[in-house]
């Protein structure tokens, strides 16, 4: 929607002699949803600043955001391509019903991602402490005669560190047990990415 409006009109001064009734045209002939009505998608137009540009620079910046227009949906369109390609290599690998099968993963990029990062090698992780710590989701313990100290993992596989948390995040809109052990991280933590890293290891 955001790029049809876009190409019909680039700039402020495009946009300056919208009314209600033309507005109201235009989205029909999108098939815009109508969530929003039409006479506050309009109000919100009229009360975005002003450019303070002449129509002739107007004119000159419309060229450069119909070519970025048209830049967005080649890489959209290739996007959804390799998209496609990573979905058909995933389906054709061995493993693949073990990452697909798990919460939120899909049959797409993020189980694709968690097979690649991790891998098909099962001896490479013994057991799920050794994937949490190379994916620097488990916290490092360091002690040094009567000092200790627990922090974060900065060395580990930066790689394997984002598709895990990628997972373990939207698990937890799936999983009622990563949802619980999600807010309860939550609750004493306070921070969001610490307790996303306090589920990925149970995730992982």
């Amino acid at each position: 929607m955001a790029i049809a409006f876009l190409r019909r009109y680039p700039t402020g001064h495009a946009a300056a002699g919208l009314t209600e009734a033309t507005l109201a045209a235009f989205l029909r002939r999108i098939h815009y949803c109508g969530r929003t009505p039409v006479a506050v998608l309009l109000a919100r137009l009229r009360q975005a600043p002003a450019s303070g540009i002449s129509a002739t620079e107007a004119a000159g910046r419309a060229v450069c955001v119909v070519a970025l227009l048209d830049a967005i949906q080649v890489t959209s369109s290739r996007e959804r391509e390799l998209e496609a390609e990573i979905t058909e290599r995933l389906e054709a690998h061995a493993d693949a019903e073990v990452f697909t099968s798990l919460p939120k993963a899909g049959q797409g990029v993020r189980a694709a991602a968690l097979l690649a990062e991790i891998g098909d090698v099962r001896s490479r992780f013994p057991d799920e402490e050794c994937l949490a710590a190379l994916a620097g989701v488990a916290p490092v313990t360091r002690a040094s005669g009567k000092t200790r100290s627990v922090g974060f993992r900065w060395a580990c596989d930066k790689k394997l560190r984002a598709a895990v948390i990628d997972f373990a995040d939207d698990s937890r809109n799936a999983s009622p047990w990563a949802a619980k052990v999600y807010a309860d991280a939550l609750a004493r933590t306070r921070r969001h990415p610490h307790a996303v890293r306090i589920l990925a290891p149970g995730s992982a």
